[in-house]
């Protein structure tokens, strides 16, 4: 019933917005009645991506992992490019969203979420165990991602604003995507019992089948539900990236602010699964998903956002400032520390979302 119910208000809106929206988005000088359109807007494309996030998980128990967790991630990251995108087109003045985005994303899953969920995990069950040889593949990926997408055009002579000229913009994609590709080879592949509980990982020699057995007809099912509570995110985009350019425009709001909401939007239902995960005692789940969510946003977004800098001919701002700059570093130092023993305690939680909290000042108090 609840299905039901979010699918139906979901697709009622897009059939609003597309006989009314026009109309509706025409004139935004009340300042009640763009406050009304995106609270309807937000909370829409935020109930689906909940549904987005039980089918993906539905989706997850049936093909079992790390297939499962991938599906989750990759949907919900298909979502945050689209609403990434449809602001740049929308806005057509937003060189840095991209940027400020994937930034957002990576401070928030690998400070907020990490931190929180170690620190849930260490009051709960003390310490946990997870797969270390997952957790180093997935930050072995991270690393050189977020320095060549994030770091490196600060630091190149072709242009001076942190963009990338033509010719290293369709590099630096191909170079990203065929990192990114190599990595999904060895997760759903080559080596995928990296990503498994370190138990289960001795026993993946075992026939795979019991657990992930499921009906053709059940993950078609399944599938399409998925599909279906995504495609109103993606035709709602449109609308909500004109408001959200507006609202910040009219609030005199931090630019990066644009960054931290798409993000909030997107990777909140993400997030809780991600807790619900390590209150269960299922931290390799939890690692899946945030270190999952961060390898992919970079592998997918920086792509996406590049190639529409270059259709548009809009400059794509992607170097980050140095404050920036140096609290990635940290967060990188910081998560590889994290995940180079094989538990977590409270501590290493704590020290995550201070970061994470300095991140967050740093918006308003640049």
């Amino acid at each position: 019933m609840g299905t039901l119910l979010r699918l139906v208000v979901a697709w009622a809106s897009v059939a609003a917005f597309a006989v009314f929206g026009t109309g509706w988005l025409g004139d935004l000088a009340s300042p009640l009645w763009v406050t009304g359109l995106f609270l309807w807007l937000f909370l829409v494309i935020m109930w689906s991506a909940f549904g987005v996030v039980h089918e993906a998980e539905d989706l997850a128990h049936r093909l079992g992992e790390p297939l499962g967790t991938l599906i989750l991630t990759l949907s919900i990251v298909i979502i945050e490019v689209v609403l990434v995108s449809a602001v740049m087109l929308s806005a057509k003045d937003a060189p840095t969203l991209g940027r400020d985005t994937m930034f957002a994303v990576l401070m928030i899953v690998l400070n907020g979420v990490v931190g929180l969920g170690l620190l849930i995990g260490g009051l709960r069950h003390h310490q946990q165990r997870y797969n270390l040889k997952g957790a180093a593949a997935f930050l072995s990926v991270i690393i050189p991602l977020t320095v060549i997408a994030l770091i490196i055009p600060n630091f190149t002579t072709s242009t001076t604003n942190g963009s990338l000229t033509p010719f290293q913009a369709i590099s630096f994609s191909i170079f990203t995507i065929a990192l990114y590709g190599v990595f999904l080879l060895i997760q759903t592949n080559r080596h995928k019992s990296f990503f498994l509980e370190a138990e289960a990982e001795e026993s993946e020699a075992a026939p795979e089948g019991h657990k992930g057995e499921a009906s053709a007809k059940a993950v078609l099912i399944h599938t399409a539900l998925l599909l279906a509570n995504i495609l109103p995110i993606v035709l709602l985009a449109k609308s909500l990236a004109k408001l959200l350019d507006h609202g910040i425009a009219a609030l005199g709001a931090p630019h990066a602010l644009g960054g931290v909401l798409i993000a909030g939007i997107v990777f909140t239902p993400e997030g809780i699964s991600a807790l619900k995960a390590v209150s269960r005692n299922e931290l390799q789940r939890a690692i899946n998903l945030c270190l999952g969510a961060a390898t992919s946003t970079v592998g997918l977004t920086v792509p996406a956002i590049l190639a529409v800098g270059l259709i548009t001919h809009q400059t794509v701002i992607l170097g980050l400032a140095p404050t920036e700059m140096t609290l990635l570093a940290v967060t990188l130092i910081l998560s590889t520390l994290t995940f180079s023993g094989t538990r977590t305690t409270v501590l290493e939680g704590a020290v995550h979302l201070v970061l994470f909290f300095v991140y967050l000042t740093l918006i308003f108090s640049p």
